[in-house]
């Protein structure tokens, strides 16, 4: 298996930087001459923002595109238009027509909410939503890299079965690595071939230690590390990409080697 054709989903609580790791790793991949896909389907998130594609051309999101999910499933979001519906709609041209180019190539394509089987939502977006991931995992020939929430109720479990790798960020801290030991019970229990933990945002070797100890009480290993990064935090705080800042050559080093480290994993 080549990075070509990875399909990498990353999960974790809020504000650990999986955002920013996503669109990282997309751009680095993509400066390899690989074509990638990269997907937001964090709500919360702001994957442009890493891949410097303009305010003005960030995709609408797919949940948002009323037209197009009526014409693939025959009923519109919000209509009474009663409870039949495509329940398999065509979704296999939306990669291409829905989404925009970003910087070194990459392309975007932004879900918006994908309503987790739990809720008991039988709705025409939830049909395209769910259609569109499960071809964006299982279908697509180039590498995927999908910007989740925390949980992984977005995914049926033909799509977890497809996921080559499920990255689960967490930061030093005890609520992030209990989040990230929820995700991996639930990877487990739907059927995902391989996760790994990587933790973001460590400052030394001390809270590095720390991470291992916590995930060790829950028979979990820590795969790989990414330090604080001045560079990060300052593109934070202006609202750009890490790759537009001064000083980011730390950084770039650190993606590049986990870039290594997952390929070493998966080949």
């Amino acid at each position: 298996m080549s990075a070509l054709g990875f399909k990498i989903a990353v999960a974790g609580k809020g504000g650990v930087g999986k955002t920013t790791v996503v669109g990282s790793i997309a751009r680095i991949w993509a400066r390899d001459g690989v074509k990638v896909l990269a997907v937001d389907a964090d709500p919360a998130s702001h994957l442009h923002s890493i891949l410097e594609v303009p305010a003005d051309r960030v995709p609408k999101p797919i949940s948002a595109e009323l037209d197009l999910i009526e014409e693939r499933t025959g009923a519109r979001p919000g209509a009474e238009t009663g409870p039949f519906y495509k329940l398999n709609p065509r979704v296999d041209d939306i990669p291409e027509g829905y989404s925009a180019v970003g910087a070194d190539g990459v392309r975007l394509m932004v879900l918006g909410t994908i309503r987790s089987a739990g809720t008991g939502c039988f709705c025409p977006e939830n049909a395209v939503l769910r259609g569109l991931i499960d071809h964006v995992i299982l279908e697509r020939d180039e590498a995927v890299l999908v910007d989740m929430e925390a949980g992984l109720e977005q995914f049926g479990r033909s799509t977890c079965r497809g996921v080559d790798l499920l990255l689960i960020v967490v930061e030093p801290g005890a609520r992030a690595v209990d989040t990230g030991q929820r995700i991996a019970a639930l990877a487990k229990e739907m059927g995902v071939r391989r996760f790994a933990i990587l933790a973001n945002g460590v400052r030394n070797s001390e809270e590095e230690d720390l991470i291992r100890s916590m995930l060790s009480r829950h028979t979990l290993s820590l795969f790989s590390s990414l330090p604080y990064s001045e560079a990060v935090a300052r593109a934070d705080m202006l609202g750009k990409s890490v790759f537009e800042i001064d000083g980011n050559e730390d950084w770039m080093r650190s993606v590049k080697r986990l870039s290594e480290d997952i390929r070493s994993l998966l080949e």
